[in-house]
This record gives structure tokens, sequence and C-alpha cells, in this order.
């Protein structure tokens, strides 16, 4: 219990601080409208043929999902900078002479990051809308779970990188030589259905490909798809990992 009321005041101190400063929110969520309302009606003649969709629709539906999948993933993997700019203020040094739980510490953050992805994804769900783009609400609700695990995977993971080179010359190379090819693999703009089979082949080791479809899925009311469940099954694991690995790191970097 007191893990979790620790967790709960960091989280409730972080998120508090980006309240004052909401304008992060919109930055974060800024390029991903551009796709929405200058790509997406671009793309909806490309895909109808092709994917065989009978209405537009149809189109946003696997669009809009990858779209979602595109700024938990980024998203995520970025949040290291704000954790090295505390670093340089001596903020994370200060907590070395607290009893607080190194994995609250964490967790605090991660949480807060996952809550405001959620915030974005919703904005950019209801901005769908007009579009024509439905979507059960259990079915929506599960694909924002899908979501939320994926910003919590990719939170620890840039957290615990950003221990280990504490430096954003360092940190940005590094997380954009990763997301190149995670976003490329993943099939988020455009369907790997669409792509030669020696590409889906290799896209098939990539643990978000199968988040990505298993949105999509849920967007199209497929709550029964194997795609669904996989993705939420390998996505949970890799959470549980990614969060265990960050935990030992500010272990080990805040005693």
């Amino acid at each position: 219990m007191k893990l979790l009321r620790v967790i709960w005041l960091l989280f409730q101190r972080l998120t508090l601080l980006l309240v004052r400063q909401p304008v992060w929110v919109f930055v974060g969520i800024l390029q991903p409208v551009m796709y929405l309302l200058l790509f997406a009606p671009l793309l909806a003649p490309a895909l109808e043929g092709p994917l065989g969709l009978e209405a537009r629709a149809e189109v946003y539906r696997v669009f809009v999902p990858g779209l979602l999948v595109l700024i938990a993933i980024f998203g995520g993997l970025f949040q290291g900078f704000g954790l090295i700019a505390e670093l340089r203020a001596g903020v994370i040094e200060r907590s070395r002479v607290t009893p607080v739980s190194r994995l609250a510490l964490l967790l605090g953050r991660s949480l807060r990051d996952a809550v405001v992805l959620i915030a974005q994804a919703v904005i950019i769900t209801l901005l769908a809308l007009p579009f024509g783009l439905a979507v059960g609400l259990a079915d929506l609700l599960l694909a924002y779970l899908m979501l939320a695990l994926i910003a919590l995977m990719t939170s620890s993971v840039s957290y615990g990188v950003a221990l280990k080179l504490p430096s954003e010359d360092a940190l940005a190379p590094l997380m954009n030589t990763v997301a190149q090819p995670v976003f490329l693999l993943s099939g988020i703009l455009l369907p790997l259905a669409l792509a030669p089979e020696w590409l889906q082949t290799i896209a098939a080791f990539n643990p978000f490909s199968w988040a990505v479809e298993g949105t999509r899925a849920l967007f199209s009311g497929n709550l029964g798809d194997d795609s669904v469940w996989k993705g939420l099954a390998i996505t949970a694991v890799l959470t549980a990992l990614a969060v265990l690995w960050a935990a030992r790191a500010f272990t080990r970097t805040v005693r």
C-alpha cells in the first residue's frame, strides 16, 4: 500500500506540473493531427482498391489506429529528455536521501506519460469522427489499454536509457535510430498487407506490428480476432520487462 501511495503522490505532482503547462500536450499531437487532416484524405483513394475497402470511413479505421500507435511509440521514447533535465537540476540527486521506492520514481512518471497519451488519443479519435470513423465503446477502451501499455513500455525504456546516457546529444540519435526501423516495420501509415512477402516476414519479428494489427482489428469491431489478444499479450510481457529493467536502472543510479 505504501508503494501505491507513493506512486499516486508522484503521479499527482508530475501531472499537476504538466497541467500548468498544457501546451506540451497539444504540441505532442500537432504532427499526428496534420497527418489526420492533410495526409489521410490523400491516402484514402489509394487504400480503397488494394485493401478492398468499400467506404472511406473504413479507410480511417485502418489509418487512425496506426496513427495512435505512432504517438504512443514516439511520445514514450522521447520522455527521457525530461529526466535528463531533472538530473541536471538535481531533482533525482535529492531523491537519494528519501525513502521513496525507486520503482515508484519510475512508475509515477511512466503512468503520467500513459495518461497523457490517452488524452491525446481521445483528441485524435474525436477529430476523426467527422470523417466517418465509428468504433464501439468496448473496442475503443481495449484499444486505449493497448496504447497505454505501449506508452508505459516505451517511456520506461527511455527513462532507463536516459539514466545510463544522461546527455541529450547521446539520447537523441539513439532514440531516433531505434524509432525509425520500429516505425517503418510496424505498418503504421500503410498496412503491411501491401508489403512484399520478405518485408512482412521481417515485420513479424517487430512486436509493435502485432500491436498495430490488434488495434486495427479493435477499431474494425473484430474483438475476437487473434491479432487483438496476441498484440495485448506481447505488449503486456514487453511492458513488464521494460518496467523491471528501468526500475533496476533507477535503483542502481538513485541509491
